[in-house]
Formats: C-alpha cells, sequence, structure tokens
C-alpha cells in the first residue's frame, strides 16, 4: 500500500504538475511523504538525511513541533485578514524581525516571499532615489519576478529580460578570479575597483541601488573577500545610492548569525529576507526598510501591495520559530556546527580527494567545489555530478547541487553526529572518482 502511494504520488505529479526551471517531459520527481528534524522519509518508509534544507531554507528542521503548533493555533483563531488591517500575529512578527536588525531600521513591509521582497526593495530604492538603474552581480540570483529575475545574473535571466534599467557587474569570487588576484585582499581590492568604474562608467546620478546578495548561495556560497561590504558601503553612500542586501538564503542562522551581514560590520538600507525567517512553514517574505527611506512614505503613498501581506498564517510562524529559534539557541548551533565539525570535515575531504576544487562557507553554509582538473580548475561535467547526486540518494543523502557544486545546507538544527553521518557519504562517493564507480 505505501509502495502504491509513491507510485501514485509520481504519477499524479507527472500528469499534472508543472515544475519551475525544469524540462517538463523527462522529470522523475522525488516523492517525499513526511518528515521531522533534519529527516524525511517517502511512503515506504525509505529514509533520507535532509542536507539540502529542501532549497536551503529548512533552518529550524522539519516539523517543528512549537512552529506546527502557533500554525494550528492561528488558523483557529483567525485564518486570514486583509494587509491594511492591524493584526497582533503581524505586528509581534514585526517587531522579533526589527529586533534582530541594526539600529535605524523599524519597518517591515511583507511580502509573500524572496522574490517580491526584492521586487518592492527596488521599488523603494527608485522612489527613495528618483532615479532608475539597479546593479546587480552575474553570480547571483534574486527571484523569477519581473525586475528580481533582471536583477538576477545567472543563466535565468537570458529569457526574461523584460525589465529596464538593470546592470551588471562582476562580484569577488577568488577561487575563479576575474580579476586576475592572488589573495582575499587583492580581490577586494580589484573587485570594488570593478565596481567603481561601472559606477561611474554609468553615472552615479543615475543608480538608484546596489542589490547583493550577502554571500551569494544558488552561485556557489562565495563569502566576500575582508573589506569588499564595507567598501561597497562606502561608495553607495558616497553617491547617494541606496544598498539592498538579500538575505533570502543566508539570512536568520544559515551563517551562524541572525544575519550574514553581522560578520561584516556593514549595514544596508533595506534588507530583503523571506523563507529562513520561518523555514518556509507558510510562504512569506519581506523588506526591513531604514528610517530614512521609509520617512518618504510617511506623507506620500506607497504604491505597492499585495493580498497576502503580513498573512495571519505566517506571521504565526515567524514569531514561533523565531522565538524558538532564540531559546533552543539554534544560530549558536549552526555556528559551533560549523566551525566544530563542518569546516574541519570538509577540508579533510578537499584534502583526500582530487576532483574537490575548494570548499568555502561558514555556519552551515557550505559549497563542495567539484572540478575536472586541480590544476587547470576545470568544472566538472553536469552528466558527472548528476552521477554524484544519485549515489548520494542512495545512501540516504538529499543532497543539494548546482552546476559542478555540492552544496552542504543540513537545517541549523544539525547535530555532530548527522554531519558525521553525511560526510561519510559525500567521502563514499567521492572515492568513486578514483574507483571508476563514476567517470
Amino acid at each position: 500500500m505505501t509502495d502504491d502511494l509513491d507510485a501514485r504520488a509520481a504519477d499524479l505529479d507527472r500528469a499534472h504538475v508543472f515544475h519551475s526551471w525544469s524540462a517538463q517531459g523527462t522529470l522523475q520527481p522525488f516523492v517525499i511523504a513526511g518528515g521531522e528534524g533534519c529527516r524525511v522519509w517517502d511512503h515506504a518508509g525509505n529514509r533520507y538525511l535532509d542536507f539540502s534544507s529542501q532549497l536551503v531554507n529548512l533552518n529550524i528542521g522539519h516539523q517543528h513541533p512549537k512552529v506546527v503548533a502557533a500554525i494550528q493555533e492561528q488558523a483557529a483563531t483567525l485564518a486570514t485578514i486583509a494587509p491594511a488591517t492591524a493584526n497582533l500575529a503581524r505586528g509581534e512578527a514585526a517587531k522579533r524581525i526589527t529586533d534582530r536588525a541594526p539600529d535605524g531600521l523599524r519597518k517591515v513591509f511583507f511580502t509573500n516571499g524572496g522574490a517580491d521582497a526584492n521586487e518592492n526593495a527596488i521599488r523603494m530604492a527608485r522612489l527613495h532615489t528618483g532615479r532608475d538603474k539597479v546593479l546587480s552581480t552575474y553570480r547571483s540570483y534574486h527571484g523569477n519576478t519581473g525586475a528580481a529575475i533582471v536583477s538576477t545574473g545567472d543563466w535565468r535571466r537570458m529569457p526574461n529580460e523584460f525589465a529596464r534599467g538593470h546592470v551588471h557587474f562582476f562580484g569577488p569570487y577568488l577561487y575563479r578570479s576575474e580579476f586576475w588576484a592572488t589573495s582575499p585582499e587583492q580581490e577586494s581590492e580589484r573587485a570594488l575597483q570593478h565596481l567603481r568604474r561601472v559606477i561611474e562608467a554609468e553615472g552615479p546620478s543615475t543608480v538608484a541601488a546596489i542589490l547583493l546578495e550577502t554571500i551569494p548561495g544558488t552561485a556557489g556560497v562565495l563569502l566576500p573577500p575582508p573589506g569588499y561590504l564595507a567598501g561597497v558601503r562606502e561608495l553607495a553612500s558616497k553617491h547617494g545610492i541606496v544598498l539592498i542586501l538579500d538575505e533570502v538564503m543566508a539570512g536568520f542562522g544559515r551563517t551562524g548569525e541572525w544575519f550574514a551581514f553581522d560578520a561584516y560590520d556593514v549595514v544596508p538600507d533595506l534588507i530583503t529576507f523571506a523563507k529562513g525567517v520561518n523555514s518556509g512553514y507558510v510562504p512569506t517574505g519581506g523588506v526591513i526598510i531604514s528610517d530614512h527611506v521609509a520617512a518618504d512614505f510617511d506623507d506620500t503613498v506607497f504604491p505597492g501591495g499585495l493580498t497576502y501581506s503580513g498573512h495571519p498564517l505566517a506571521m504565526a510562524s515567524i514569531v514561533a520559530t523565531l522565538d524558538a529559534m532564540a531559546e533552543e539557541d539554534v544560530v549558536g548551533n549552526a555556528a559551533t556546527v560549523g566551525r566544530e565539525h563542518l569546516a574541519p570535515a570538509l577540508e579533510k575531504l578537499a584534502a583526500k580527494h582530487d576532483v574537490v576544487g575548494e570548499v568555502r562557507g561558514t555556519g552551515v553554509f557550505w559549497a563542495i567545489e567539484l572540478v575536472a582538473d586541480r590544476e587547470t580548475r576545470e568544472p566538472l561535467a553536469a552528466a558527472l555530478v548528476g552521477q554524484v547526486k544519485m549515489e548520494l540518494l542512495a545512501r540516504g543523502l538529499l543532497p543539494f547541487t548546482v552546476e559542478n557544486r555540492i552544496h552542504v545546507v543540513p537545517p541549523c538544527t544539525v547535530t555532530p553526529d548527522e554531519v558525521a553521518e553525511a560526510i561519510d557519504a559525500y567521502d563514499e562517493v567521492l572515492t568513486l572518482f578514483t574507483t571508476g564507480g563514476i567517470a
């Protein structure tokens, strides 16, 4: 019977569900029936250690009882309400979020997810400055709505370039430096000089915003080198440009900080967030707005809104998530596990396996970059990465793979024993490159 349920789930999916970013005819959907903590399972009871956090958002883990209970209680009290009303859950959620933000960012505009958070942050920046252009990096992902997808730098932008006023530049990525840099400091200096010249060439008076993922996630977990974010802040302030930091993936514990930028001594004008704030239990997102931007709309109508802005079920899940994360020191756990367990274990994998070009990350936000040749740094072919993914699944590990990388992104609640279990699976599969099991 349970096998029948897995088959039915897969058959219904193939027949009726249209998937994102996919050629539909070749899909073989992976069936998930339930989950708890860092584990998921199908109807037949096959269990997997979730080191994908689904879409790198399940910071508090699957089915946290306090978050589930909060959603249930809110549904029984008030399942939905218009955004123009005042609602206690919405106010409490906004307060929890701004309590974690830097001083001077005291208001939240709630959205349905990360894409429309970035969409509305761009709108605010344009209205605040009276300018049009938005600068963002080529190695980035900001969402799949009009301006957000054009701000995105990767291939997903190209079939969707309908929004105006977007300019891209290269951010720092020392392993594949665009600037012929040989040290983090040199990469930072040259990347900032490149951005400075882009601003000058575009005309500073035409640039409304610089939009950056604090740590680019889908693009490869690219930690900014020393001084880079501070340098971007300085350039933005010098030219009256709004600095938007996208914390949709990196925020709320993923890096071992409440916000990823907390580790870099920089304060943005706008912060976008989404799935990490409540582990995606109910769709939500938002923009944390600095006081000087929010003041623009004290007497002027903000021309934006969403039916589900501040939806009560989402708000209740945010309050419960952030309270539980604080009570259980989930952010501290992510920092400790990253520093004491993931970092050393991944470094050992890199030393052992020639197919690993580099490992990088922080907290529970890491990437293993796979290469065909360590000397040339030629990326491993996509077909081989596909084999890696299947071999990891066969060992009971649910991975997150992108291009030539394995992203090591478990829930922030992950234990040292679960890390050791995952590392064993990575080690076994990477060993197949030397034994001929993957070729």
